[in-house]
């Protein structure tokens, strides 16, 4: 059966935003779509030019006989400051704070939209690191971290609260929390990931920082490297944190529970750094396979 140009582009786009990060090659689209290389190649910069109009990801050519292109999700700064506004908006609403100072938010990190939305910003600012894994624990922001491991076609390893027996053998470590001062426990099974891996840990709230630094506690025992955490909100006290190199998309400055008042923005320090740099796709590609 044979494909107009407009129904192919369509496919293939589809394909390749269901697939990110990961390498399609022109061969597969060629049989999938009963088309020359040559025409999917055509295809593919026209895709490629949409793609950077709308400033929403970008497609990279892998070279070798393994080859091919792959979709990489890129929120744009512009894209960026409009998730996280709106997460703030509704973060600000009264009636979302709960009694001692704290704010609900399981129906933001329940919401595939904005959580696919943070997820993509993460992965623009983790990419070039190449992680092996996406760590988080077991709390809320679990969809956080699991669709950034999407984006990023990285496994995800969830250290959990207290071990299964379904885990096998585990380790376990102490921490101090550092919301609540108090020693808590996690643990990880031995099975979850290789050693001496490179990791980025994600995790939705951050206040001292106590869980951040359990979870790199943690990777010590798998002699694991931890390139970056990424939180979502991160509070302005205490101001200093048990982690340091840690990247927050948005800060809790305040909550004045009796004026029902939340004061929280986008961390201007998210949109200093400067975005992807954009790859060449070759008009031809067919020598790649």
């Amino acid at each position: 059966m044979k494909f107009k140009r407009s129904e192919r582009v369509s496919r293939i786009m589809k394909e390749l935003l269901e697939h990110p990060n990961e390498i399609l090659t022109l061969s597969h689209f060629s049989q999938r779509l009963n088309a020359a290389k040559s025409s999917i190649s055509e295809d593919m910069v026209i895709i490629k030019n949409a793609l950077e109009k709308a400033r929403e990801g970008r497609i990279k050519t892998v070279a070798g006989a393994a080859g091919g292109v792959k979709y990489i999700p890129e929120a744009s700064k512009e894209y960026t400051r409009r998730i996280l506004e709106e997460i703030a908006e509704k973060l600000k609403e009264p009636d979302r704070i709960i009694s001692g100072g704290f704010l609900y938010m399981p129906d933001i990190m329940y919401s595939t939209r904005l959580v696919e939305g943070v997820a993509n910003i993460f992965a623009t600012k983790f990419e070039k690191m190449e992680p092996d894994y996406v760590v988080t624990v077991e709390t809320k922001g679990i969809p956080l971290a699991f669709m950034t491991a999407r984006a990023l076609n990285k496994p995800l390893v969830i250290i959990r609260r207290e071990s299964k027996v379904t885990d096998g053998s585990t380790v376990s470590i102490n921490y101090i929390s550092g919301s609540t001062g108090k020693i808590e426990r996690m643990s990880l099974s031995r099975r979850a990931m290789k050693p001496k891996a490179k990791v980025v840990i994600i995790d939705d709230f951050m206040k001292g920082g106590g869980t951040a630094k359990g979870m790199k506690d943690m990777m010590k025992e798998f002699e694991a490297e931890v390139l970056s955490i990424g939180v979502l909100v991160e509070t302005t006290t205490p101001v200093e944190k048990r982690v340091k190199d840690y990247i927050p998309l948005l800060i809790l400055e305040e909550v004045i529970e009796e004026r029902g008042e939340v004061k929280i923005y986008p961390n201007p320090r998210v949109f200093e750094e400067e975005g992807q740099p954009e790859d060449q796709l070759p008009e031809e590609l067919e020598a790649q396979e």
